[in-house]
C-alpha cells in the first residue's frame, strides 16, 4: 500500500468514526522516523482505544499489519505506529497540553 493510500484509509476511518480535529502533519523533512503524523481528538479514552482498533482492522484488511501501538486502556494518548504513517489519538485534554502540532511545526508553518 503506498503512503498517500494508507494517509487516505487513515482519514477516513478517522472521519467515519467520529474523530475530531484530524490533522495531517507532514514530517517528511523533519523526521527519518515517519513521512507523516496524524493527530486526533477522541472524546473519551475509550473512544481513543477503539479509533485506533478500528484502523488497525482496516489495514490489515489491506494487506498490512501495524508495526506497534501504545497506550493501555484508559490512557488519553494513543499512538499507533504504521510505518510510513504515525497516528495519535489523544482526548482533548491531552492534545492541549502536549500541543504536538506546535512541537512539529517549524519553518514558519502555521498550525490551526
Amino acid at each position: 500500500m503506498q503512503v498517500e493510500e494508507l494517509l487516505k484509509l487513515v482519514e477516513t476511518v478517522l472521519d467515519e468514526r467520529k474523530a475530531h480535529q484530524i490533522k495531517v502533519l507532514d514530517v517528511r523533512k523533519k523526521s527519518s522516523i515517519t513521512d507523516y503524523m496524524v493527530v486526533a481528538t477522541a472524546t473519551s479514552t475509550r473512544h481513543a482505544q477503539s479509533l485506533c482498533e478500528y484502523v488497525v482492522e482496516k489495514v490489515k484488511e489491506n494487506g498490512m499489519q501495524p508495526l506497534g501501538i501504545e497506550g493501555q486502556p484508559g490512557s488519553d494518548w494513543v499512538l499507533l505506529d504504521l510505518g510510513d504513517v504515525v497516528l495519535h489519538v489523544m482526548t482533548g485534554q491531552a492534545r492541549e497540553f502536549y500541543q504536538l502540532e506546535k512541537l512539529w511545526s517549524v519553518d514558519g508553518e502555521k498550525t490551526e
